[in-house]
Parts: structure tokens; sequence; C-alpha cells
């Protein structure tokens, strides 16, 4: 229920704007009780988060994925893994309702990007963090750990403004990492 409910929310935030989307528009959308919305999310602030983690599950389904995919190759992990988010961000809704806030559409929005930022950052180097740890580096802790912040910065850089397609920008991202994840 609480999925169904999540995705009513993102469906309706990116065709009506946040700033429309209420609890009783969500239990009319999915067939449930306005007090069943309430029992699922909480507040309009807990259907947010609600979504914004339903939203990272998926990007970082995505990532591991492709590590699994290339489990002997890091290089071909990272490109995959790149090419991946960026290419489910280009038609995220939830992710573009965000990004058309930050340029004026929609500011009740805005507090979606700028207060869960830091645990989104964390929660993505956590899993390419986890995921690192089978393949052989020649890297200390502390240069792994500045690689790796490296590489997600840059993805949710082009995820936020994309400047190119997402094979082309996984290309440069996985040139990028090559150079510095395997310098002693």
């Amino acid at each position: 229920m609480r999925d169904r409910i999540v995705v009513a929310a993102v469906g309706l935030t990116s065709e009506v704007g946040w700033a429309r989307v209420t609890m009783a528009t969500i239990a009319d959308r999915v067939g449930v009780s306005r007090q069943t919305v309430y029992n699922e999310v909480g507040t309009k602030p807990g259907l947010a988060e609600a979504m914004i983690l339903h939203e990272l599950d998926r990007f970082l389904g995505v990532v591991s994925l492709a590590f699994d995919a290339h489990p002997g190759d890091l290089v071909s992990a990272i490109r995959e893994a790149s090419r991946g988010v960026l290419t489910l961000a280009q038609d995220n809704q939830l992710l573009h309702a965000v990004v058309s806030a930050t340029h004026g559409a929609d500011t009740e929005l805005l507090p979606l990007l700028t207060t869960h930022a830091e645990s989104l950052l964390a929660a993505a180097k956590i899993v390419v963090a986890d995921r690192i740890e089978s393949y052989e580096l020649l890297l200390d802790d502390d240069h792994l750990e500045a690689a790796i912040d490296m590489v997600v910065r840059v993805v949710l850089s082009h995820v936020m403004q994309p400047s190119g397609p997402p094979e082309r920008t996984a290309d440069d991202i996985a040139w990028i990492s090559a150079r510095v994840l395997r310098s002693p």
C-alpha cells in the first residue's frame, strides 16, 4: 500500500506540482481513504521523504546491477553505473519536478533537494564503497574515500544538469575514474 501511495504521489507531483498535491488527492487516485494515506506516510513532509527514498532506491538499484554485471572490471562497473543512473534520470518524473523547483516552478519542492542532499549523497557513497571493496585497488583508505566522493559527486552533478548524452558522459566519468582509481 505504501508503495502505491508513493508512486501516486510522484505521478501527481509531476502532473500538478508539489504545492497542489494533497493527501485527499492521493487517496482518490489510489482508491483508499485519506486516513489510510496518513497511516502509511504520515504528514506531507513524511510523504516527501518517502518519495525521495523510493527514488533513491531505484537509482541505487541501477548502481548495484552495474557492479554485479562487472565483478572483475571496476572501470566498466563505474561506466555502466553512471550510464544507468544518467539514463534513469532523463525520464525521472520526481527528479524533473525537483529540478524545476530550483528554477522557480514550485518553490515548495526546494526542501526536497536541499534538506536531504547530504543524506542522499552519503547513501550513494556507502553503496559505492561497499561495492568497491571486492576490487583490488592500490589506493589507501583516505584516497579511496576521496575517489568515491569524486565519482558520486560528478555523477550527481550530471544528474542535476546534464552536459551530454548519458553514454558519452559515462565514458568521460569512466576515463577519469580509471586514472584516479588505478594510481598508486
